[in-house]
């Protein structure tokens, strides 16, 4: 590391009581190859290693040169890490945690970037030893794409990220984290778990679910027709439909993780429905009038 380099990451630590000298990344799709190339340009830390079960995912990136160290040992990768980065589809945390806390250094800080967090924090918590910390996060932002070849320095910029700490958690290792995405450009919040997963529920998962379903919808139309929907999708059906290239493995993990708080909001949801429904049988103006209307005014209101 160059003079320059570490007197950046100097001053960088001095914002928080902690100091990151070695990062470890437990996965390395869109989310973390993203943080890894803006943490790298900010010298956030001073080492940097990558986990993945993939052979070929490792050689991306290397190739990509993401971090100094990628391996498919677990052990390996988080050896004398001061934080841990999970980003893994969440089925996979209860394994992947059992293992690595049992090796982990005490003072290590363990964050994630995963969609969901109730469930997810009750199903892994029981591994995590008292002298290690635990603030789970979601960054929200993102692409269709996966994979760490599809991340890029300024995913973050501008987007929110939620912190979902316990009551109980050290405030300077909740500093480091929320630091950790200022310095990306993220603006960060607070959220009680449960919350968190009600509200992404309705703002991202069922987005996710009806995408999905539509698509899969023409697929199976009559094939005559379904030529003639793909020929002359507009850009508007282009741009809803994109979400539905999403890593399936991943959505079907967020889902069946954030059951309770999505079907809760698609039984809202089909209720709202089943009111457009009748209001197109019986040709109610207003009805579609006063809805598009308000509609209308909440988009606008939401992207100003």
């Amino acid at each position: 590391m160059k003079i320059s380099d570490y007197l950046e990451y100097f001053l960088n630590t001095m914002k928080t009581n902690k100091k990151i000298k070695k990062i470890a990344f437990i996965g390395m799709g869109l989310i973390n190859s993203s943080l890894a190339r803006d943490l790298k340009i900010k010298k956030f830390y001073l080492s940097s290693s990558a986990y993945s079960r993939r052979l070929s995912t490792i050689n991306k990136i290397k190739k990509l040169k993401l971090v100094d160290l990628a391996s498919s040992n677990l052990e390996k990768v988080i050896i004398e890490a001061d934080m841990v980065v999970v980003g893994i589809p969440v089925a996979a945390y209860k394994e992947v945690f059992k293992k690595m806390c049992s090796k982990i250094k005490p003072g290590t800080i363990i964050t994630d970037v995963g969609s969901v967090k109730k469930e997810v924090i009750h199903s892994v918590k029981k591994y995590i030893p008292k002298n290690v910390d635990f603030v789970p996060g979601h960054p929200i932002a993102g692409t269709e794409k996966s994979g760490p070849e599809s991340g890029f320095v300024g995913l973050f910029k501008n987007g929110w990220c939620i912190l979902t700490p316990n009551k109980n958690i050290n405030r300077d290792s909740l500093k480091v984290i929320k630091y950790m995405w200022e310095l990306v450009g993220m603006r960060v919040d607070i959220m009680d778990p449960k919350y968190h997963d009600e509200v992404l529920a309705i703002t991202s998962h069922i987005p996710h679910i009806i995408a999905y379903s539509i698509v899969g919808t023409i697929a199976n139309l009559q094939t005559t027709l379904k030529k003639e929907v793909i020929k002359y999708a507009a850009s508007g059906f282009r741009d809803f439909t994109r979400i539905a290239a999403s890593d399936p493995i991943m959505w079907r993990d967020i889902i069946l993780y954030n059951k309770k708080s999505i079907l809760k909001m698609l039984y809202l949801f089909k209720k709202d429905l089943l009111k457009l429904e009748h209001a197109i049988e019986n040709k109610d103006h207003k009805f579609l009038l006063n809805l598009f209307t308000k509609t209308r005014k909440i988009r606008k209101d939401i992207i100003k």
